[in-house]
């Protein structure tokens, strides 16, 4: 198995994990009636911002190296909010692995074509 497949199982881990932490922040979050709908309404943007500009089969996908307009707010909203609810360690720990697949995906590219996860 290589390196690459082992980075698309990781991402998708990481996406999961994105959406997760964003539903903890929104359940932690003012009180009851605001956190209820946080914890919902938090991970469902995250899913449909990804859904529609960066997941595989999505007709307006961004290619390449752009879809870290994406990718870093998400995941950057993802580790914000375990912090937020003074989870350091875990965000810490998220924000960590998410650099390193950010940098086997886009750092070790050599074209434009390299980019491309399929």
């Amino acid at each position: 198995m290589g390196l690459k497949t082992v980075n698309l199982g990781v991402r998708f881990l990481l996406e999961l994990c994105a959406l997760a932490a964003l539903a903890y922040w929104g359940s932690q979050t003012g009180p009851l009636a605001v956190s209820i709908v946080l914890a919902i309404a938090a991970p469902l943007a995250g899913a449909v911002l990804w859904g529609i500009y960066a997941a595989p089969k999505s007709r307006h996908r961004l290619r390449g190296a752009r879809r870290l307009i994406v990718e870093i707010p998400f995941f950057g909203a993802a580790a914000a909010g375990l912090a937020a609810t003074g989870q350091w360690l875990l965000a810490a720990i998220f924000a960590a692995v998410v650099v390193l697949s950010e940098v086997v995906t886009y750092g070790l590219a050599t074209d434009a074509d390299a980019l491309e996860l399929k």
